[in-house]
């Protein structure tokens, strides 16, 4: 009982800890006395600024870009590289593939960050769209991947055997079977892709390049000015909108829970 009363109390530590800072950032971004200390009034003076600021505006939308461009390929290449993965007949292979997908999942952003603007520079590539894009992509994918597998691991080989004893061929097995199978472990990648691209920072402040930025370099870049409760303003709605986007990925990973109890039931 006292073991079970301490854990409760260090997860109560931990959830302080983690989310203090952010709902201290959030009440005073409502604060009319411009400070992050000392609340003077309410008002929603800031978020009124985010919403004028024009190129604030434009940055939001290149950030919004970049992770749904980014979220559709690497959800499309993350889904090849799961089936690749799933049925490699060689075991050595497949464990080599799994084994680099889960490389960049490990690796620290500053390293991938340096990585790919080494990369972009050797090639010449200019910094801006294409290099945030095409880094996004490429930290997306293992993500895709590990979200697409489980439910691959999970389907039965009979549903594939069983269609094609029936003259289904690969193309209707791929896309009547095995597509309709994973569709939440697809949905979930895809959501989780986009999550990480919009708060990504470390990755992007690499490649980033004169003229265009993302949300969370315009958000380094003015930190570093100054403080501006606008900053907090912008920073809780981005918090909301990725809690949105959390709250989506629970309910299709509940959805797809309890599907495979019904269908485990039914068996039975």
């Amino acid at each position: 009982m006292k073991k079970r009363n301490w854990g409760n109390i260090y997860l109560v530590i931990v959830f302080i800890l983690l989310y203090a800072p952010i709902f201290y950032l959030m009440f005073y971004s409502f604060n009319s006395g411009g400070t992050m200390h000392g609340f003077k009034g309410f008002t929603l003076g800031y978020y009124k600024e985010v919403f004028q600021d024009t190129r604030l505006l434009i940055i939001v939308l290149n950030t919004f870009v970049i992770a749904l461009f980014s979220s559709v390929v690497a959800t499309i290449i993350g889904v090849c590289g799961a089936l690749a993965i799933k049925f490699m007949p060689h075991p050595f292979a497949k464990n080599s593939l799994l084994s680099l997908n889960n490389v960049l999942i490990v690796s620290p952003d500053v390293i991938i960050g340096a990585s790919f603007l080494i990369f972009f520079t050797i090639l010449g590539v200019k910094l801006g769209f294409i290099s945030v894009l095409v880094s996004h992509i490429a930290f997306s994918i293992p993500i895709v991947v590990l979200m697409v597998l489980p439910k691959l691991q999970e389907m039965s080989p009979t549903l594939i055997d069983a269609a094609r004893d029936l003259g289904a061929s690969q193309w209707n097995v791929l896309s009547k079977v095995i597509l309709p199978y994973i569709t939440p472990g697809v949905l979930a990648g895809f959501f989780m892709a986009l999550t990480y691209s919009l708060d990504d920072f470390a990755v992007t402040f690499f490649v980033t390049g004169n003229g265009f930025s993302t949300l969370s370099v315009e958000i380094y870049s003015r930190a570093r000015q100054g403080i501006s409760l606008s900053i907090n303003a912008l920073s809780t709605l981005i918090f909301l909108f990725t809690i949105v986007l959390v709250i989506g990925y629970y309910f299709i990973n509940r959805k797809n829970n309890t599907k495979t109890l019904r269908s485990g039931a039914t068996k039975e």
